[in-house]
């Protein structure tokens, strides 16, 4: 189960890195399912016992720091 998360975890900073690509040249994105598919990643991740989701940790991480720096990219509101 731990690779077949660390794939969804790994998709999951792909699209954000994108959506952030395209925040940061102007570009409309929507964001719609992104919070569903971060809630179940982090229900998926919850379950596993605890040596293996540290293995996920840096996958994690680098996941959050996307998501900061795609916010930091969004218009205000």
């Amino acid at each position: 189960m731990t690779q077949a998360t660390l794939a969804a975890i790994e998709a999951l900073h792909d699209t954000v890195v994108m959506a952030r690509a395209l925040a940061a040249n102007g570009r409309s994105i929507d964001l719609a399912g992104l919070d569903t598919e971060a809630a179940t990643l982090c229900a998926t991740v919850s379950q596993l016992p605890r040596h293996r989701a540290r293995q996920l940790r840096p996958a994690l991480e680098a996941l959050a720091q996307e998501v900061a720096s795609l916010a930091a990219a969004l218009p205000p509101p």
